[in-house]
């Protein structure tokens, strides 16, 4: 599992709202929270954003260097 997919999990665990309550307020399909959650996708950086916005959390994006 990567950290996006935790992150997300986490997020929506801790809302207490469902993947497909999620889903529906993020605009896309329960299945596509499904994979995220489980790793398996990697969502695109305008659907994690709706995906922030749904749990009422900040998306930040950090970029670092590989050999740090």
């Amino acid at each position: 599992m990567n950290d996006t997919a935790r992150l997300v999990r986490s997020w929506r665990s801790q809302r207490g709202i469902s993947q497909p309550r999620l889903a529906e307020l993020a605009g896309t399909g329960q299945a596509a929270i499904s994979r995220i959650e489980s790793g398996t996708d990697l969502p695109t950086l305008a659907l994690l954003e709706r995906i922030a916005v749904a749990l009422d959390c900040r998306l930040t994006v950090t970029f670092t260097a590989r050999d740090q």
